[in-house]
């Protein structure tokens, strides 16, 4: 892979990991309800998760679905179904660092689990192989294509989880984390859209 086209690549990866989406979402909602500690195996989850993804749609699985369009139609309605439940647990959260068994962060299978229903990860996945993988020299560059996500995947969605623990002095007044969790949880049902058209 030529300098050009790696650099190409991390700004793909970045620009691909860092953008809104329902994994940054989550994390800001996490970092604010839960703490930055506290959401670490959910990034972790995240990165592993979508590192997987990566290497199956590089394998062969992004063809797979291709072929059978209704197996991707599954993997939607599926991921929407998740996706509002996970907006709606957002959403009801009304108590920072809440202590019953819904209140808590994804755990790090959870989230790596997630990226597998994630509308988002598999637009990431798939535009990632095609476009930075070469037929004469395949396995390296599918590697290289991973290795390059994964490294600038996590530190990416780090700053969301931040960002969110950064806000928790802010919103540690009940009426201000309901409304932002409403909000949260609202934007990542809104985040559905794209996968609907």
């Amino acid at each position: 892979m030529s300098p050009e086209v790696l650099l190409a690549l991390i700004a793909f990866a970045f620009a691909a990991s860092i953008t809104p989406g329902p994994n940054n979402l989550m994390l800001l909602a996490s970092g604010v309800n839960f703490g930055f500690r506290r959401t670490v195996p959910h990034m972790l989850g995240i990165a592993a998760g979508f590192c997987v993804l990566l290497l199956a749609v590089g394998g062969g699985l992004g063809a797979l679905i291709e072929r059978f369009p209704a197996t991707f139609i599954g993997l939607k309605v599926l991921g929407g179904g998740y996706l509002l439940y996970l907006a709606w647990r957002i959403a009801t959260t009304r108590k920072l660092d809440e202590a019953d068994a819904d209140g808590r962060p994804l755990r790090f299978i959870e989230a790596a689990a997630f990226q597998w229903v994630n509308p988002k990860a598999w637009v990431m996945a798939v535009a990632g192989m095609a476009a930075y993988t070469h037929p004469q020299d395949y396995l390296a560059t599918m590697l290289m294509v991973c290795g390059v996500f994964t490294l600038v995947n996590l530190p990416s969605v780090s700053v969301w989880a931040a960002f969110g623990t950064g806000l928790r002095g802010w919103l540690a007044e009940p009426a201000r984390l309901k409304w932002f969790n409403i909000a949260m949880g609202a934007l990542l049902a809104l985040s559905l859209w794209p996968m609907l058209r």
